[in-house]
């Protein structure tokens, strides 16, 4: 048995035998620290599911999810009271350089961009889609994103969201417009009122839009967007830069914990088809 699990663990399949990460001692990380002298965990908010859900049913937890799930498990091994706080998609990466919070869970892209002033917690990967209405033209005769990066074509997207560095990237010939409107996984409102034709979306939420809000179409087609490859990038959870103590003890419980948080993951995308 000791030889099985050794042959295990040395091939990353052991982690039912991991054990649990080591808060690190008194003095070695400042923010842990504080965290415990204050007994208060801060986490940023915003919901962006299958990974965070905010629960406005008035029963259960305030909160869902994978990254709720974890952030709880590090509250519980600080022994420390977990306290989400409201951001926005302008304030989630704002609010750590500040000290608002001690952490985003908001669920954040890890873009080059991100990384020169955060570091991240990744426990998921995700790639976008494009939506627009159905009956709107250049969305109903699009073969591609390419057929988007036109100038007749407005794309709306969230100023500060993971998307709109990419949006810009990716579309320098389309009209561009930014909205800071706050809560939605994609700034549905602008296409419906025909302010904009298209829209980013990550591939995951639009399950959920598709069904809640009628006669929208998104690229590509196939599986229902479902195996999009473009801008396929790591999902996690974020700290400020240069807390390496810090870092370190959050990234070694969100392994231990990587097959709990892709079952919930799972779980709530099911749910969500």
């Amino acid at each position: 048995m000791k030889i099985l699990v050794a042959i295990l663990l040395s091939a990353g399949m052991g982690s039912a035998f991991a054990q649990p990460a080591q808060v690190p001692p008194p003095g070695a990380s400042p923010r842990i620290d504080a965290i415990k002298k204050a007994g208060v965990l801060r986490v940023g908010v915003l919901s962006n599911p299958p990974w965070l859900i905010e629960n406005t049913s008035g029963s259960g937890e305030a909160w869902d999810g994978p990254a709720w799930t974890l952030a709880k498990e590090y509250a519980r091994q600080l022994n420390v009271t977990l306290q989400p706080i409201p951001v926005s998609h302008e304030t989630k990466v704002p609010v750590l350089a500040s000290n608002q919070v001690d952490m985003t869970i908001s669920p954040l892209s890890q873009t080059p961009e991100r990384e020169k002033v955060i570091d991240f917690i990744t426990y998921a990967r995700t790639s976008l889609c494009m939506f627009g209405r159905a009956d709107n033209p250049k969305v109903a005769g699009a073969k591609s994103f390419d057929d988007f990066n036109k100038p007749e074509v407005t794309i709306a997207y969230f100023i500060g969201g993971g998307e709109e560095n990419w949006v810009k990237k990716r579309f320098p010939n389309a009209k561009l417009r930014g909205v800071t409107t706050a809560g939605t996984a994609a700034p549905v409102e602008e296409i419906m009122a025909k302010r904009a034709d298209v829209s980013p979306i990550n591939r995951v939420p639009w399950i959920a839009l598709n069904q809640k809000v009628k006669g929208l179409a998104a690229l590509p087609r196939e599986n229902n967007c479902q195996d999009s490859t473009e801008a396929a990038l790591p999902i996690g959870s974020a700290v400020d830069k240069n807390q390496k103590v810090y870092l370190d003890y959050l990234r070694a419980v969100e392994k231990n914990m990587h097959d709990k948080l892709t079952a919930d993951e799972q779980r709530i995308i099911a749910t969500m088809k």
